[in-house]
């Protein structure tokens, strides 16, 4: 089984915002976007690149992971800050509305290019056209490494409307968590954006957790502790999921190819779930600090 990368709490750190990027040094979230695209103005693109730049230099964000989302390639910034940010010391560069295996392509020479060929990629998917071809973007490299849903834009292109129950999306994120799955990469729920309201948070953190998704990308950090609930792992889990590994093992060992445990069957996908529960729950407990 592959490494396993917690990402249940993934916030979203305007680069603009000096006092934001120090603050997340402190917080409780498994890993930090610096942004550069949506939430900086364009009078400020300039010192939003040189902040984080400078952030990430001085390091200090212990197990979080550090993730940039540059400007697309097609805007004035985007270049720019690809040749600033490929060569530091990052995580994964993400980049925001992508459509195609010809985008990837031009990502790829960018990054390399500016000597980022060690660098993994997140692929923003936030419009129609993204998702219909979201199968061949997410095989479109194996540096490819996490989707992430950008649902505000979505709705928007859409003409929708943002609803409490998102079942006006379903389709379009169980699609991508599908494509995800086949290429065996990541996923993130996208933004919450009534960051007050945290009833509502959880409930669609909950049904995030439900349809697949790996964790929920966050605006504020009053959301970070029911995001690590949510797709976090309980005691009781973890318990389970030895129990299971205990059962499993031991009908292997008897030549049987199925188990039970408290009235149920036990399979092999139910082991390989159960170990993969315990690899998520060790990550975390080796981390820095409280999980």
């Amino acid at each position: 089984m592959e490494k396993v990368i917690p990402r249940r709490s993934v916030l979203y750190m305007p680069g603009a915002n000096t006092r934001a990027l120090e603050k997340a040094r402190t917080l409780a979230c498994d890993g930090i976007i610096f942004d550069l695209e949506d939430a900086v103005a364009p009078a400020g693109k300039f010192h939003a690149r040189e902040n984080v730049c400078q952030a990430v230099e001085e390091g200090g964000y212990g197990h979080r992971e550090l993730v940039v989302r540059v400007n697309g390639l097609d805007s004035p910034w985007g270049s720019d800050d690809v040749r600033a940010i490929a060569p530091l010391s990052v995580d994964a560069l993400l980049f925001p509305k992508i459509e195609s295996f010809g985008q990837i392509e031009n990502i790829l020479r960018v990054v390399d290019k500016a000597g980022g060929s060690h660098v993994p990629l997140w692929l923003m998917i936030e419009t129609p056209k993204g998702i219909l071809d979201v199968q061949t973007v997410a095989g479109g490299s194996q540096r490819i490494q996490t989707l992430v849903m950008g649902t505000s834009d979505l709705v928007k292109e859409l003409r929708a409307r943002h609803t409490e129950t998102r079942n006006n999306l379903a389709y379009a994120l169980q699609h991508c968590v599908l494509a995800a799955r086949s290429a065996g990469l990541d996923i993130l729920d996208g933004v919450h954006l009534d960051f007050r309201n945290l009833n509502s948070f959880e409930t669609v953190c909950e049904q995030g957790l439900a349809m697949g998704f790996d964790g929920k990308t966050l605006i504020h950090p009053t959301q970070i502790e029911i995001a690590n609930r949510v797709f976090g792992v309980a005691s009781e889990e973890i318990e389970r999921a030895r129990a299971v590994l205990k059962v499993w093992r031991a009908a292997q060992a008897e030549g049987k190819g199925v188990a039970e445990l408290d009235g149920q069957l036990v399979e092999n996908l139910h082991a390989e779930d159960a170990e993969r529960t315990l690899k998520f729950a060790e990550a975390l407990a080796d981390r820095e600090g409280p999980p």
